[in-house]
């Protein structure tokens, strides 16, 4: 039980507030992080990167501010990743731009924040993503066909952003992406149907002639 309580720290729906302390970092058998559902503010400190062993880190449904620190990429165990729902803002290109970034991470929820630019073609080295939502941000350009690449796509969230262009054909003949929404977006038509075990949500998009 002992093991337990060093490697896993659930403190969601705690009514927290203040900043996290750097020295948050020096806990370094935590596997679990969960401080979900508070009101932590201020930045999300990149002594995270310190935790050799964390695997899953939720951080969504605070009032986190600022730009989420690069160096959680070289975390070598980390598989999930939420910090939706908070202040957070900077760019996707920022957040993996160290070489080799978040080699295992499977769900990255990026979503309800005010994350602007695109969705860089790099992204698609990140080759174990299996979900990933970027829903309601400030995001634009085109969706780069590189993102198709990623083997194991299963859900790809790009509604409410500032989205253009069309969505490349690749999306709709990957073997295992299930779910694609990009409503609330500037998408301009010839969208292809995604198949009958996919879902393609499309009801609101303000799609451009």
């Amino acid at each position: 039980m002992t093991n337990f309580y060093e490697s896993h720290r659930n403190l969601r729906w705690n009514k927290l507030q203040d900043v996290l302390p750097p020295e948050i970092g020096e806990l370094k058998k935590l596997t679990h992080l969960s401080l979900s559902f508070n009101n932590f503010k201020g930045e999300i400190p990149k002594e995270l990167a310190n935790l050799p062993q964390l695997r899953y880190l939720y951080l969504q449904e605070n009032r986190f501010t600022g730009r989420i620190p690069p160096e959680l990429g070289t975390l070598q165990n980390l598989r999930h990743m939420d910090v939706g729902n908070n202040h957070l803002v900077g760019t996707i290109r920022e957040l993996i731009r160290i070489e080799g970034c978040f080699p295992v991470l499977r769900n990255l929820y990026l979503n309800n924040n005010y994350l602007t630019g695109g969705v860089p073609a790099q992204l698609s080295n990140v080759t174990n993503l299996e979900i990933l939502y970027l829903s309601y941000n400030k995001m634009s350009g085109v969706i780069p066909t590189a993102l198709a690449d990623i083997p194991k796509l299963t859900y790809l969230y790009l509604d409410h952003n500032q989205f253009s262009g069309r969505i490349p054909n690749a999306f709709y003949k990957h073997p295992f992406l299930k779910e694609l929404y990009i409503e609330g977006n500037g998408f301009r038509p010839g969208v292809d149907p995604i198949g009958a075990h996919k879902v393609l949500e499309l009801s609101d998009t303000d799609f451009l002639v």
